[in-house]
């Protein structure tokens, strides 16, 4: 597993090397410089992959908060600074912890963790996004290919289930809930017995959907998600 790369910007020698023992006793992180003000910061992020920076805000020339608004893609940001003051407007820019100095061990771990999480579902998400865009199903002792996008919904019936396209209808052997994990996030849960392409969607109410020429029911336990959708 590839460690995590990260740039500490402070102009304390001290709370740097505070840090960096932190990173070392963890074991998976890696620091690849260090920076005593944002105009070296900047220098190095122009030239390094970072995925992590510990920033602190009273600095000289530049602040860290001025410094961090002036990246149009910055990496994970982790606020450490003795100013309480800051909290706000370092959580309006998407920081993923802020750290009041003096930082315990014990409060780094749960801010590093917190780094870890924010990872893990990003790329959970883009794994999902990732997924085929094609099925290959076997129907009438055939297997046949069909574009995700051509699905309007798939009709749960015990142990089979009715995929149903604009023109034609499989029924296939399996269950709701096999495709319900398989397929991309374009597809949604309404009912126990119904998974839609939302892209497919011409309207719908809190009882109803409406794809193209179907409508569908909505299930009492799936309106919260079909309005978050």
């Amino acid at each position: 597993m590839n460690k995590i790369r990260c740039l500490v910007v402070d102009d304390e020698k001290i709370a740097q090397r505070i840090i960096i023992k932190y990173l070392e006793d963890l074991g998976d992180f890696e620091v690849i410089a260090t920076c005593i003000n944002a105009m070296e910061a900047m220098l190095v992020l122009e030239k390094e992959s970072i995925d992590l920076m510990f920033l602190d805000i009273e600095m000289p020339k530049l602040s860290g908060m001025a410094f961090l608004k002036t990246l149009k893609h910055p990496p994970a940001v982790i606020i450490t600074t003795a100013h309480r003051e800051y909290a706000l407007e370092g959580f309006e820019l998407d920081v993923i912890d802020y750290l009041l100095k003096p930082i315990s061990f014990e409060r780094f771990i749960k801010a590093s963790n917190k780094f870890k999480k924010t990872i893990a579902k990003a790329n959970k998400e883009e794994a999902f996004e990732k997924k085929q865009e094609v099925i290959y199903v076997k129907s009438e002792r055939k297997t046949i290919k069909l574009n995700l996008a051509e699905i309007f919904y798939i009709e749960g019936m015990n142990n089979y289930v009715i995929i149903h396209t604009s023109s034609e209808k499989h029924i296939v052997y399996n269950t709701i809930s096999f495709f319900l994990d398989s397929l991309n996030s374009d597809f949604i849960r309404i009912h126990k017995s119904f998974l839609i392409n939302r892209n497919k969607i011409s309207s719908f109410t809190k009882e109803q959907v409406t794809l193209g020429a179907y409508k569908l029911p909505i299930g009492r336990t799936y309106k919260d998600r079909l309005s978050e959708f």
